[in-house]
């Protein structure tokens, strides 16, 4: 599955951004997702198994609990991909801040 499939989906990029804060048990994640999308435990087990087979996620075990922990080499590949990308972003940003500034200034006076 290609970096940007998994991404597409709001459920996983959800499940990433807890487990990019730190590391979070498989129950946790589906109390958090059931609560927040309204889906089955057995939905949220299907993204979690999407994220560790693209390699955006790691589980492992301890005891009886899996504990879930992002992987950064995909979201690397994805950065890299987007810096073609930043050159367009950048500029544009920097003269949305020009302008900002020049309104700030005008209304100062």
């Amino acid at each position: 599955m290609h970096a940007f499939d998994v991404l597409g989906d709001p459920v996983r990029r959800r499940i990433l951004e807890l487990i990019a804060r730190e590391e979070a048990g498989a129950g946790e994640l589906a109390a958090t997702i059931m609560a927040e999308f309204g889906i089955s435990h057995g939905a949220v087990s299907q993204h979690l198994r999407v994220l560790r087979e693209a390699g955006f996620a790691e589980a492992r075990a301890i005891g009886n609990r899996r504990l879930y922990a992002i992987r950064p080499e995909p979201m690397q590949e994805v950065d890299a991909w987007l810096e073609q990308f930043r050159g367009f972003w950048t500029h544009r940003l920097e003269a949305l801040a020009t302008e900002v500034a020049r309104g700030k200034k005008a209304r100062s006076k």
